[in-house]
Protein backbone atom coordinates (compact mmCIF):
# COMPACT_ATOMS: atom_id res chain seq x y z
CA UNK A 1 0.00 0.00 0.00
CA UNK A 2 1.90 3.30 -0.48
CA UNK A 3 2.48 5.79 1.64
CA UNK A 4 -0.46 8.81 2.30
CA UNK A 5 1.31 11.55 0.63
CA UNK A 6 2.36 14.25 3.54
CA UNK A 7 0.39 17.71 3.57
CA UNK A 8 1.88 20.46 1.43
CA UNK A 9 3.50 23.44 3.40
CA UNK A 10 0.74 25.52 1.72
CA UNK A 11 -2.12 23.43 2.74
CA UNK A 12 -1.05 23.49 6.47
CA UNK A 13 -3.61 24.82 8.40
CA UNK A 14 -3.33 27.53 11.25
CA UNK A 15 -4.08 24.55 13.74
CA UNK A 16 -1.14 22.32 12.10
CA UNK A 17 1.34 25.19 12.51
CA UNK A 18 0.42 26.16 16.32
CA UNK A 19 1.20 22.56 16.86
CA UNK A 20 4.53 22.32 14.87
CA UNK A 21 5.60 25.38 17.23
CA UNK A 22 4.64 23.71 20.17
CA UNK A 23 6.30 20.51 19.51
CA UNK A 24 8.98 22.53 18.79
CA UNK A 25 9.07 24.82 22.00
CA UNK A 26 8.45 21.47 24.31
CA UNK A 27 11.66 19.99 22.23
CA UNK A 28 13.79 22.86 22.85
CA UNK A 29 13.09 24.46 25.70
CA UNK A 30 10.64 23.25 27.93
CA UNK A 31 12.46 21.42 30.89
CA UNK A 32 11.43 19.50 34.17
CA UNK A 33 14.54 19.83 36.50
CA UNK A 34 15.73 17.09 38.91
CA UNK A 35 12.42 18.43 41.32
CA UNK A 36 10.37 17.88 38.38
CA UNK A 37 9.59 21.69 38.35
CA UNK A 38 9.06 22.60 34.38
CA UNK A 39 11.48 25.70 33.94
CA UNK A 40 8.40 28.13 32.79
CA UNK A 41 7.20 27.93 36.67
CA UNK A 42 7.67 29.96 39.84
CA UNK A 43 9.52 26.97 41.99
CA UNK A 44 8.61 28.38 45.20
CA UNK A 45 4.73 29.02 44.14
CA UNK A 46 3.14 25.32 44.27
CA UNK A 47 0.43 26.91 42.76
CA UNK A 48 2.75 27.37 39.23
CA UNK A 49 4.32 24.16 39.47
CA UNK A 50 0.74 22.65 39.33
CA UNK A 51 -0.41 24.74 36.50
CA UNK A 52 3.01 24.38 34.72
CA UNK A 53 2.48 20.35 35.01
CA UNK A 54 -0.76 20.26 33.87
CA UNK A 55 -0.56 23.22 31.06
CA UNK A 56 2.14 20.79 29.82
CA UNK A 57 0.45 17.69 29.60
CA UNK A 58 -2.49 18.92 27.73
CA UNK A 59 0.35 19.76 25.53
CA UNK A 60 0.41 16.01 25.08
CA UNK A 61 4.53 16.70 23.81
CA UNK A 62 7.35 15.03 25.43
CA UNK A 63 9.33 17.08 27.71
CA UNK A 64 12.76 16.03 28.53
CA UNK A 65 14.90 16.95 32.17
CA UNK A 66 17.58 19.02 32.39
CA UNK A 67 18.11 22.63 32.05
CA UNK A 68 18.23 25.32 29.38
CA UNK A 69 20.21 28.75 30.30
CA UNK A 70 17.96 32.16 30.46
CA UNK A 71 19.71 33.08 27.49
CA UNK A 72 18.41 30.34 25.05
CA UNK A 73 15.67 30.49 26.52
CA UNK A 74 15.31 34.22 25.57
CA UNK A 75 16.83 34.06 21.74
CA UNK A 76 15.07 30.61 20.46
CA UNK A 77 11.62 31.45 21.83
CA UNK A 78 11.94 34.57 20.09
CA UNK A 79 12.91 32.82 16.96
CA UNK A 80 10.67 30.24 17.42
CA UNK A 81 7.38 32.72 17.23
CA UNK A 82 9.38 34.54 14.88
CA UNK A 83 9.04 31.13 12.18
CA UNK A 84 5.40 30.75 13.42
CA UNK A 85 4.22 34.06 12.57
CA UNK A 86 6.44 33.84 9.53
CA UNK A 87 4.85 30.55 8.42
CA UNK A 88 1.15 31.62 8.95
CA UNK A 89 1.43 35.41 7.98
CA UNK A 90 2.80 33.90 4.49
CA UNK A 91 -0.63 32.37 4.37
CA UNK A 92 -2.16 35.58 4.71
CA UNK A 93 -0.76 37.47 1.37
CA UNK A 94 -4.35 37.85 0.12
CA UNK A 95 -5.04 39.63 3.11
CA UNK A 96 -1.59 41.91 3.38
CA UNK A 97 0.16 41.10 0.29
CA UNK A 98 3.74 42.80 0.82
CA UNK A 99 7.24 41.66 0.82
CA UNK A 100 7.46 41.16 4.85
CA UNK A 101 10.06 40.88 7.22
CA UNK A 102 9.92 38.98 10.99
CA UNK A 103 13.28 39.46 12.60
CA UNK A 104 14.71 38.93 15.63
CA UNK A 105 18.33 40.59 15.14
CA UNK A 106 18.04 44.38 15.15
CA UNK A 107 21.68 45.08 15.35
CA UNK A 108 23.05 48.18 17.04
CA UNK A 109 20.66 50.60 15.65
CA UNK A 110 17.44 48.83 17.00
CA UNK A 111 14.18 50.57 15.77
CA UNK A 112 16.52 53.45 14.56
CA UNK A 113 16.55 51.56 10.97
CA UNK A 114 12.60 51.89 10.41
CA UNK A 115 10.97 54.95 9.11
CA UNK A 116 8.99 55.80 12.16
CA UNK A 117 12.28 56.17 14.20
CA UNK A 118 15.08 57.05 11.68
CA UNK A 119 15.19 60.72 13.57
CA UNK A 120 16.50 58.75 16.58
CA UNK A 121 19.84 58.27 15.10
CA UNK A 122 20.39 62.27 15.18
CA UNK A 123 19.17 62.47 18.55
CA UNK A 124 21.61 59.75 19.87
CA UNK A 125 24.36 61.35 17.86
CA UNK A 126 23.36 65.03 19.87
CA UNK A 127 23.30 63.37 23.29
CA UNK A 128 26.45 61.53 22.73
CA UNK A 129 28.41 64.57 21.43
CA UNK A 130 26.49 66.96 24.82
CA UNK A 131 26.15 64.33 27.51
CA UNK A 132 24.58 67.32 29.92
CA UNK A 133 21.43 66.78 27.49
CA UNK A 134 21.23 62.96 28.33
CA UNK A 135 20.47 63.88 32.27
CA UNK A 136 17.82 66.26 31.74
CA UNK A 137 16.30 64.96 28.04
CA UNK A 138 16.57 61.19 30.00
CA UNK A 139 14.83 58.05 28.01
CA UNK A 140 16.53 55.21 26.23
CA UNK A 141 15.91 55.92 22.26
CA UNK A 142 17.99 52.59 21.17
CA UNK A 143 14.82 49.87 21.74
CA UNK A 144 15.90 46.46 20.22
CA UNK A 145 12.48 44.13 20.53
CA UNK A 146 12.54 40.63 20.68
CA UNK A 147 10.96 40.41 17.06
CA UNK A 148 9.93 42.87 14.89
CA UNK A 149 7.51 42.75 11.97
CA UNK A 150 8.27 44.86 9.09
CA UNK A 151 7.85 45.66 5.49
CA UNK A 152 9.54 47.81 2.27
CA UNK A 153 8.29 50.83 0.77
CA UNK A 154 6.09 49.94 -2.35
CA UNK A 155 7.30 51.09 -6.01
CA UNK A 156 4.99 52.51 -8.32
CA UNK A 157 4.75 49.33 -10.18
CA UNK A 158 3.42 48.04 -6.78
CA UNK A 159 0.83 50.68 -5.84
CA UNK A 160 -0.55 50.28 -9.80
CA UNK A 161 -0.90 46.96 -10.09
CA UNK A 162 -4.77 46.87 -9.95
CA UNK A 163 -5.12 50.37 -11.92
CA UNK A 164 -2.88 53.38 -12.79
CA UNK A 165 -2.60 55.67 -9.13
CA UNK A 166 0.13 57.39 -8.90
CA UNK A 167 2.66 58.60 -11.58
CA UNK A 168 6.45 59.85 -11.99
CA UNK A 169 6.36 63.52 -11.91
CA UNK A 170 3.44 63.99 -9.96
CA UNK A 171 3.84 66.63 -6.82
CA UNK A 172 0.79 64.65 -5.00
CA UNK A 173 2.30 61.77 -2.38
CA UNK A 174 5.30 63.02 -2.16
CA UNK A 175 6.08 62.67 1.74
CA UNK A 176 4.75 59.54 2.57
CA UNK A 177 7.09 56.61 3.49
CA UNK A 178 5.33 53.72 2.14
CA UNK A 179 5.85 54.69 -1.52
CA UNK A 180 9.54 54.15 -2.39
CA UNK A 181 11.84 57.24 -3.16
CA UNK A 182 10.01 59.50 -0.97
CA UNK A 183 12.36 58.96 1.94
CA UNK A 184 16.33 58.85 1.69
CA UNK A 185 17.46 55.48 2.09
CA UNK A 186 14.02 53.83 1.68
CA UNK A 187 13.77 52.49 5.29
CA UNK A 188 11.25 49.68 5.71
CA UNK A 189 8.03 50.60 8.25
CA UNK A 190 7.65 48.72 11.63
CA UNK A 191 4.64 47.32 11.53
CA UNK A 192 4.82 45.36 15.24
CA UNK A 193 7.41 44.75 17.89
CA UNK A 194 6.69 41.96 20.05
CA UNK A 195 7.75 41.77 22.98
CA UNK A 196 8.90 37.71 24.46
CA UNK A 197 8.77 36.96 28.12
CA UNK A 198 9.12 33.30 28.43
CA UNK A 199 8.48 33.40 32.17
CA UNK A 200 7.28 36.57 34.17
CA UNK A 201 8.69 37.78 37.31
CA UNK A 202 7.71 41.13 39.30
CA UNK A 203 11.37 42.32 38.98
CA UNK A 204 10.94 42.06 35.05
CA UNK A 205 7.08 42.75 34.43
CA UNK A 206 7.50 46.43 33.95
CA UNK A 207 10.03 45.78 31.27
CA UNK A 208 7.37 45.57 28.41
CA UNK A 209 5.55 48.59 29.16
CA UNK A 210 8.62 50.89 29.37
CA UNK A 211 9.33 49.50 25.86
CA UNK A 212 6.19 50.18 24.67
CA UNK A 213 6.08 53.44 26.27
CA UNK A 214 9.20 54.24 24.72
CA UNK A 215 7.81 52.96 21.28
CA UNK A 216 4.60 55.37 21.56
CA UNK A 217 6.29 58.74 22.46
CA UNK A 218 9.45 58.54 20.42
CA UNK A 219 7.42 57.82 17.23
CA UNK A 220 7.31 60.28 13.72
CA UNK A 221 4.45 58.31 12.33
CA UNK A 222 2.32 55.72 12.98
CA UNK A 223 2.70 53.31 16.38
CA UNK A 224 2.96 49.81 15.63
CA UNK A 225 1.60 47.03 16.92
CA UNK A 226 3.36 46.40 20.47
CA UNK A 227 2.10 42.94 21.66
CA UNK A 228 3.90 40.86 24.08
CA UNK A 229 3.84 37.05 24.06
CA UNK A 230 4.67 34.88 27.16
CA UNK A 231 4.62 31.43 28.29
CA UNK A 232 3.98 32.16 32.25
CA UNK A 233 1.93 29.63 33.96
CA UNK A 234 0.74 31.51 36.65
CA UNK A 235 -2.64 33.92 35.81
CA UNK A 236 -1.81 36.80 38.65
CA UNK A 237 1.44 37.16 36.69
CA UNK A 238 0.15 37.20 33.32
CA UNK A 239 -2.19 39.92 34.23
CA UNK A 240 0.63 42.56 35.70
CA UNK A 241 1.22 42.76 31.86
CA UNK A 242 -2.32 42.17 30.35
CA UNK A 243 -4.18 43.96 32.83
CA UNK A 244 -4.61 47.93 31.23
CA UNK A 245 -5.04 49.94 28.50
CA UNK A 246 -2.82 52.47 26.70
CA UNK A 247 0.59 51.10 25.92
CA UNK A 248 0.61 46.86 24.99
CA UNK A 249 -2.10 46.24 22.64
CA UNK A 250 -2.20 42.95 23.92
CA UNK A 251 -0.87 40.06 25.34
CA UNK A 252 -0.77 36.38 23.59
CA UNK A 253 -0.02 33.15 25.74
CA UNK A 254 1.82 30.41 23.54
CA UNK A 255 -0.77 27.83 24.56
CA UNK A 256 -3.94 29.71 26.21
CA UNK A 257 -6.17 26.91 25.88
CA UNK A 258 -4.15 24.26 27.34
CA UNK A 259 -3.22 27.29 30.34
CA UNK A 260 -6.99 27.46 30.73
CA UNK A 261 -7.94 24.05 30.45
CA UNK A 262 -5.02 23.63 33.14
CA UNK A 263 -6.14 26.36 35.90
CA UNK A 264 -9.60 24.88 35.57
CA UNK A 265 -8.38 21.59 36.62
CA UNK A 266 -5.66 22.70 39.41
CA UNK A 267 -7.49 26.06 40.74
CA UNK A 268 -11.57 25.49 39.98
CA UNK A 269 -13.10 27.48 42.77
CA UNK A 270 -10.43 29.89 43.07
CA UNK A 271 -9.50 33.19 41.84
CA UNK A 272 -7.15 32.25 39.09
CA UNK A 273 -9.74 31.13 36.93
CA UNK A 274 -11.54 34.49 37.23
CA UNK A 275 -8.58 36.58 36.43
CA UNK A 276 -7.97 34.64 32.97
CA UNK A 277 -11.35 34.89 32.02
CA UNK A 278 -11.85 38.33 32.65
CA UNK A 279 -8.22 38.96 30.80
CA UNK A 280 -9.64 36.67 27.85
CA UNK A 281 -13.31 38.68 27.60
CA UNK A 282 -11.55 41.56 28.13
CA UNK A 283 -9.72 41.17 25.20
CA UNK A 284 -6.57 41.64 26.94
CA UNK A 285 -5.21 38.37 26.40
CA UNK A 286 -5.65 35.90 23.29
CA UNK A 287 -3.67 32.83 21.94
CA UNK A 288 -0.68 32.77 20.14
CA UNK A 289 -2.71 31.33 16.95
CA UNK A 290 -4.47 34.99 16.88
CA UNK A 291 -1.43 37.20 16.33
CA UNK A 292 -1.20 36.05 12.88
CA UNK A 293 -4.69 37.57 12.41
CA UNK A 294 -4.88 40.21 14.63
CA UNK A 295 -1.44 41.43 12.52
CA UNK A 296 -3.27 41.22 9.49
CA UNK A 297 -5.90 42.93 10.55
Amino acid sequence: MPRPTPPQPTKLLLSDLRVAYHAAVCAQLVRYDEDGVPNMADGSNKRSVAIAKRMIQSLNMEVSEGDVTRQAKGSSFSTMTADFLRGAFARLQHIRPGEWTFSTSQGDGGIAKFAQYAHITEIQAVLKEHPKLRASLGGDYLITPDIVVSHRPLTDKEINVARPFVRAGDTCARRTPIREGNVAGNPSILHASVSMKWSIRSDRSQNSRTEALNLIRNRKGPTPRIVVVTFEPLPSRIASIAMGTGDVDCTYHAALDELLAAVKSEDASGGYLDVLEMLVNGQRLRDISDLPLDLAS
